[in-house]
């Protein structure tokens, strides 16, 4: 089978840490890159998960998501009087 040339540019950080974890696992970045390749084929699409990076780690975005809904009017929450209500509701 004929081989073709496949060039791509990357930070040079990203590519020692590349060629580090490869030589690691057994390979070098040019066997990695041809595995890529394959299973993006067997697949029919990237052969992993492509989504946003979350700026919040998942307990701090359910807890926006609460503040939404609550200033939203789509949640109840307790409200008091005061600090000392609020404190004694704590069981402080």
């Amino acid at each position: 089978m004929k081989s073709a040339l496949v060039q791509v540019r990357v930070d040079d950080q990203i590519k020692e840490q590349a060629d580090e974890l490869f030589t690691e696992l057994g390979m070098d970045t040019a066997t990695a890159v041809r595995l890529f390749l394959v299973q993006a084929i067997q697949v029919g699409g990237l052969p992993f998960k492509v989504a946003r990076q979350r700026p919040y780690n998942v307990t701090t975005e359910a807890a926006l998501a609460e503040a939404r809904a609550i200033a939203a009017g789509e949640a109840d929450a307790p409200s008091f009087d005061s600090f000392r209500a609020y404190r004694d509701s704590l069981g402080v």
